[in-house]
């Protein structure tokens, strides 16, 4: 996901500073409507016409959201060298990276990633050099990628292992807790 967001903020300014000054009235920006909408604070109104949009749930946000994704998305494929920056990117992303092993009860774990996987893979093994298995892979957390593991931490002892989630980019996390030794989470979670 950090990529996917590099590599838009890349073809975004790129995009921004082509030198044709006549795209931006050519462009059609999806309107957001401004609201009656205002609160008052120690005596000092303040207007929010934009407020309703603070209802992620709502089907009227996510149709803004909707067509403001629409349009995005049309100007960044007009770009005519974005495919050749994103197929250069992932030529010099394309690497193999390991993180520090720890130890943690009896067991020593380390995230490793073998080069374009969005997440790296937690792996166990049981002595320095030995034989690896996957522990946790937060790439298998959806289908389609939008979770996105945040914090871990393991108990003291090594028997439980807590990992912190959030669905979607939002800033709403959960946390679970998995068995080290069967694997399983447990049946609650926050």
């Amino acid at each position: 996901m950090k990529k996917i967001a590099l590599l838009m903020t890349i073809v975004s300014v790129i995009a921004c500073n082509s030198g044709d000054k006549d795209t931006e009235k050519k462009m059609n920006y999806p309107t957001t409507e401004q609201r009656d909408s205002s609160e008052v604070y120690f005596g000092t109104e303040l207007k929010d016409p934009y407020r309703w949009l603070e209802d992620d749930n709502s089907p009227e946000t996510a149709d803004w959201v909707k067509r403001q994704n629409a349009f995005t998305d049309s100007v960044l494929a007009a770009i005519p060298y974005r495919d050749k920056i994103k197929k250069r990117l992932n030529e010099v992303w394309n690497y193999a990276k390991m993180g520090t092993p720890y130890k943690r009860g009896e067991h020593y774990f380390y995230f490793k990633n073998d080069g374009l996987q969005n997440q790296d893979i937690l792996y166990v093994v049981d002595e320095p050099g030995g034989e690896e298995k996957i522990f946790f892979d937060p790439n298998k957390l959806s289908d389609d990628g939008t979770v996105a593991l945040s914090t871990t931490s393991f108990s003291d002892d090594g028997n439980y292992f807590a990992y912190q989630i959030s669905r979607g980019g939002s800033d709403w996390k959960e946390i679970y807790v998995r068995n080290v030794e069967t694997g399983e989470d447990m049946e609650d979670h926050i």
